[in-house]
């Protein structure tokens, strides 16, 4: 992976410790809109982590597809990619 380990790692402890907060809202019977915002939250910070990492793929593991055979193995990994975010 090459995107910034250190930005990357944050996000995914924020994202994990709203889940540790959900978990304990729904324990704690929490008002049903209160966790939903929560989830919409995780799911933004997901989202942000997602595209980071699928930025830096882009710009380094294609980019620098040295062989036909190679670039057209990433280009459909990411086609694979971007159908699996627009379902």
């Amino acid at each position: 992976m090459k995107a910034n380990k250190t930005d990357v790692e944050r996000l995914l402890n924020t994202a994990k410790g709203q889940i540790d907060g959900m978990l304990k809202m729904v324990n704690n019977n929490a008002y049903c809109i209160d966790i939903s915002n929560q989830i919409l939250a995780c799911i933004a910070i997901l989202k942000k982590v997602n595209s980071e990492i699928l930025s830096s793929h882009l710009h380094c593991c294609v980019l620098n597809a040295t062989t036909e055979e190679e670039k057209e193995k990433k280009l459909d990994e990411i086609n694979d990619i971007v159908k699996k975010l627009l379902k």
